[in-house]
């Protein structure tokens, strides 16, 4: 008499968010970026470039690169944080890796936060090197702490990586990835304060743009190139900022899907 063994059942994925999964999935992001240098050097370089361009553009006014440069740093870490997250992410989805490792024993959270943590730590490389080239090679002039010009740089990094990992859940092409930047960035970049200040909108511009995260970036750069010390408005703007991206970091935990299909 022969017996029928059942197989036994994969293990469901947990909800709860463990360190050990998370950082084995950063840990493996990171390795796999490794062999991508060009988007390494995409990812690190190209805030520093647009900076150093920046400030020859303004060469014969240096006050202008003074007073938008600081905004700036931590304008250009976003996008492109935004840029090569969405689409290294989404590359991940199409070629089938998402779905054998959301059919593994780990839950979305340890997924998204493995995510955020490797692409985190590229953005403090990216923030601290473009924070330390504008104020001690290109002499970029700020009143407060460049401690505080980073911290707020840093943020915006890790802003631009939490949208780009929720849109990448939006998009099934690399091309689609890069045609969300015109409805997720531009509007933020043009109503943030950059160009105008906001108080000088139209009133419906200055209320939309008064919940955008981008202007409480530009205002939080602000407070740092004006102010010699540490101002509650300050604090608001790098609250706001960071709280939009785990806001951010959580729906996208919450839109990710099993299936590629």
């Amino acid at each position: 008499m022969s017996t029928t063994t059942t197989p036994a059942p994969r293990p469901a994925p947990t909800s709860a968010l463990t360190v050990s999964r998370t950082a084995a999935t950063a840990a493996r992001v990171l390795r796999q970026l490794g062999h991508d240098p060009r988007t390494i050097a995409m990812m690190i370089l190209i805030p520093c470039v647009m900076l150093f361009l920046l400030r020859y553009v303004f060469d014969g006014d240096p006050r202008t690169f003074d007073n938008i440069g600081a905004s700036l740093l931590g304008i250009f870490p976003l996008i492109t944080m935004f840029l090569v997250t969405s689409i290294a992410t989404l590359r991940e989805r199409t070629s089938g890796t998402l779905e054998r490792l959301l059919a593994l024993p780990l839950g979305k959270g340890d997924l998204i936060a493995g995510y955020a943590l490797a692409f985190g730590t590229l953005a403090i490389i990216q923030s601290a090197l473009a924070t330390a080239l504008a104020l001690w090679a290109l002499g970029l002039d700020v009143t407060g702490s460049p401690w505080l010009l980073l911290l707020v740089a840093l943020l915006d990094a890790l802003l631009g990586t939490a949208l780009g990992l929720f849109v990448s859940a939006f998009a099934a092409s690399e091309f689609q990835a890069v045609q969300f930047m015109p409805a997720v960035i531009f509007p933020q970049l043009l109503l943030c304060g950059l160009f105008t200040p906001r108080d000088t909108m139209h009133p419906v511009l200055e209320a939309i743009s008064d919940v955008l995260p981008m202007s409480y970036a530009v205002d939080g750069m602000n407070e740092v190139l004006h102010h010699t010390d540490l101002t509650t408005d300050f604090v608001r703007d790098a609250l706001v900022v960071a709280g939009c991206a785990l806001l951010v970091l959580t729906l996208g935990a919450a839109t990710l899907r099993r299936r590629t299909t």
